[in-house]
């Protein structure tokens, strides 16, 4: 499990956050729609939403997205996926990208376990 003394998933959505801000500033009707569209093919349909959300960690994988990996690993985690059901995408996504999987798909677990593991109290 990840230490929390660096919480990958955590770290990347603060460093990302005021960015996005920015972005949906300068061009909000091009992020709405992009959020819209967000909503639209994560909601519930033939395929559930947490099996579309391990599909997006495994294309965020594939990708070498940061950001698309911390915000589908909490929402894998948040739609019920067990640690397990994520480490198995992660092979998948090894499967089909080879080495570059091996960097990022650790990435993906670690940011996994920060929204799987609860903060420690202060």
């Amino acid at each position: 499990m990840s230490d929390h003394a660096h919480q990958w998933g955590l770290d990347v959505q603060r460093e990302l956050a005021p960015l996005a801000r920015e972005m949906r500033q300068a061009i909000p009707d091009v992020m709405k729609g992009f959020a819209e569209l967000h909503d639209a093919a994560m909601a519930p349909g033939a395929v559930d939403g947490k099996t579309k959300e391990l599909i997006a960690l495994a294309i965020a994988v594939s990708q070498r997205c940061d950001g698309c990996i911390a915000s589908h690993a909490r929402g894998a985690f948040k739609k019920g996926a067990t640690r397990a059901e994520v480490a198995e995408t992660i092979g998948v996504a090894i499967l089909m990208n080879g080495g570059p999987a091996t960097v990022y798909g650790p990435r993906a677990l670690a940011a996994y376990d920060d929204f799987a593991t609860p903060a420690p109290s202060a």
